[in-house]
């Protein structure tokens, strides 16, 4: 008896430490609209409101973590985001986007990750496979959310609107 008690004991241990990786959303976002004026600008008034237009939408997302690149205009756009879920802004290099894509790989829980126009889709491709790759983003374009979702053994991107949420 002592020993059944010992054998299911073992294969609860066990089966708490075996790591699962559960599914996950990964959401990735140009910098919401800049000043004109500066190398590093902060965001225009309209680049605040889409701010926190992001917020509100990943609001009930559980976001666990919040990437930015080094600069004004990404971390106010990720700084309502961040708020909202408790979380620190962690900063990242764009130059390397399979990396960082792997280093998104192994974290747990949801993620905002926020670039800027020609470091947003290629991040994203990180995540297509072999399906059709996204251009980068042009200079006016700011209303695009990539939602990766990644499952055990497999991901898939879709491409959509602020307007669609």
């Amino acid at each position: 008896m002592k020993n059944l008690f010992l054998f299911f004991g073992l294969i609860l241990i066990l089966g708490a430490c075996t790591s699962q990786n559960s599914p996950k959303t990964i959401y990735i976002v140009r910098h919401a609209e800049k000043q004109l004026e500066g190398n590093d600008p902060e965001l225009a008034y309209v680049g605040g409101v889409r701010a926190k237009k992001l917020a509100q939408i990943l609001q009930d997302q559980q976001i666990k973590h919040v990437f930015s690149t080094d600069f004004k205009r990404t971390r106010l756009t990720a700084e309502p985001t961040a708020l909202a879920a408790g979380v620190e802004i962690q900063s990242y290099d764009p130059k390397n986007s399979e990396a960082f894509a792997e280093q998104l790989r192994g974290l747990e829980g949801n993620v905002l990750v926020v670039g800027h126009s020609n470091t947003v889709s290629q991040l994203a491709n990180s995540f297509v496979g072999d399906g059709e790759k996204y251009a980068d983003l042009t200079d006016l374009e700011y209303d695009f959310i990539y939602v990766v979702t990644l499952e055990s053994n497999s991901s898939s991107v879709v491409r959509k609107l602020y307007k669609d949420f």
